[in-house]
């Protein structure tokens, strides 16, 4: 009978301490899951950097290294509020040059939904620049030649549509006040895009209306399509802005396992100076893991302009006005470490 009873009581407080211990465990996952992501990189290159007739440089840099914080909730069934907080400027190559995290790179909050798409205010990539600038952004180090849109990522106000069979919209705003600046006027740049994906390849579409920049006053318009056949993709873009500038550009991506090898070309005709400048860019990437690359990248540029590309230690210095030249090459070796 005693053993009985001991041995009910065990099992009673076995039990007991298993249920406590789910509970507990239940509620520090429902903590988990609630808490804010911490993500970050590193990002170490070394750069060569060569212009006919100016002189050649080496360099040890930091090549955009970040900390952000990203967090959403359910606000109400099929409705999600979300933030980001990304920062940069840590100069992670030479502390004596760093003091800390000293700039932003993206900011906003917004709300998603299933049958309402998304919409978010604050400091982020706009919608021409995410749906056509593809080639400029895909590089590492990246080149002179990128975007012909000029409204800046702050104080924007965007919306992304859900899905509609693979056609996506999207339109931002940019609302600059009287106060943004001295003597500035009142004014509000949008951007509008459509994407649209089918099997293996997607298609863009983009405009930015420019208002207020400086220079030509004309709208931009992108077109960028890319088409994916297993391992490879080939990537078409062309954006054009009247009386400023056009931009062309191809880029084929091959991945053979944890490999990656790229070549692009774009060419960039300035309406402004008459110049025109064009860039070679060959890159091999390889992952280490899932959180650890390695990469070469290979750039060369001519220009119309025999002094287009500036001296590396001086660039625009005007004490040194003659010093550059027509041709520049960059050999880039790089790693990054992200989480």
């Amino acid at each position: 009978m005693k053993k009985t009873l001991i041995a009910s009581a065990i099992a009673a407080a076995t039990f007991s301490g298993s249920v406590l211990a789910m509970e507990s465990a239940s509620e520090l996952a429902a903590k988990m899951d609630s808490m804010p992501q911490v993500y970050g990189n590193i990002q170490y290159v070394v750069n060569h950097i060569n212009v006919d007739g100016a002189r050649s440089t080496i360099e040890h840099a930091d090549n955009g290294s970040t900390l952000g914080v990203k967090h959403d909730h359910e606000i109400a069934p099929g409705i999600t509020g979300f933030f980001k907080l990304e920062l940069e400027g840590i100069n992670a190559d030479n502390k004596s040059k760093s003091n800390g995290i000293d700039s932003l790179d993206e900011a906003y909050i917004g709300v998603r939904g299933d049958s309402f798409g998304q919409i978010w205010v604050g400091s982020d990539d706009g919608v021409y620049e995410r749906a056509v600038v593809q080639i400029g952004n895909f590089h590492e180090v990246g080149s002179d030649i990128s975007s012909a849109g000029t409204t800046s990522e702050g104080d924007q106000v965007q919306y992304q549509s859900p899905s509609f069979g693979g056609l996506i919209l999207g339109a931002g705003v940019q609302i600059n006040g009287d106060g943004e600046s001295a003597g500035a006027n009142k004014s509000y740049p949008y951007q509008l895009s459509a994407t649209y994906a089918v099997d293996a390849l997607s298609l863009a579409v983009a405009m930015d209306s420019n208002e207020a920049a400086a220079g030509s006053n004309e709208n931009t318009y992108g077109l960028a399509a890319t088409y994916s056949m297993g391992n490879l993709s080939v990537t078409g873009e062309f954006q054009t802005r009247s009386d400023d500038k056009d931009i062309l550009g191809v880029m084929g991506v091959y991945t053979m396992g944890a490999n990656q090898f790229a070549l692009s070309y774009q060419v960039q005709d300035v309406d402004a100076t008459g110049d025109k400048n064009d860039t070679i860019i060959l890159q091999a990437l390889h992952n280490l893991s899932d959180h650890m690359y390695v990469y070469f990248e290979g750039y060369l540029s001519n220009a119309d302009g025999a002094l287009y590309y500036r001296d590396p230690d001086d660039l625009g210095d005007p004490r040194n006005p003659a010093v550059g030249g027509d041709e520049r090459t960059i050999a880039s070796v790089g790693a990054v470490y992200y989480f």
